[in-house]
C-alpha cells in the first residue's frame, strides 16, 4: 500500500489516504498522526469531527483488521 501525501500548512495536520482508495474520493478514511495519537476521519466529510485514538490502540486495530 502507498499513501497520497501533500505537504501540510504550518499548524495543520497532514492527512493521509490509501492509494487503494477509489478515484471518486468518497470511499475511504483518512488518518493523521501526532506523537501520541492517530486521528481518523471520513474522506466524504472532511469538515466533520475526527476520532482520535492512542498510537498503541491504532497499532492493535490495524493488526486486527489486517487479519480480516
Amino acid at each position: 500500500m502507498t499513501i497520497d501525501q501533500a505537504r501540510p500548512a504550518p499548524g495543520r495536520m497532514n492527512w493521509l489516504k490509501s492509494s487503494y482508495s477509489g478515484t471518486s474520493g468518497g470511499d475511504c478514511v483518512e488518518v493523521a498522526t501526532t506523537s501520541a495519537t492517530v486521528h481518523v476521519r471520513d474522506s466524504k466529510h472532511r469538515t466533520q469531527p475526527s476520532i482520535s485514538v492512542g498510537t498503541a490502540q491504532w497499532t492493535a486495530f490495524v493488526g486486527f483488521a489486517a487479519t480480516r
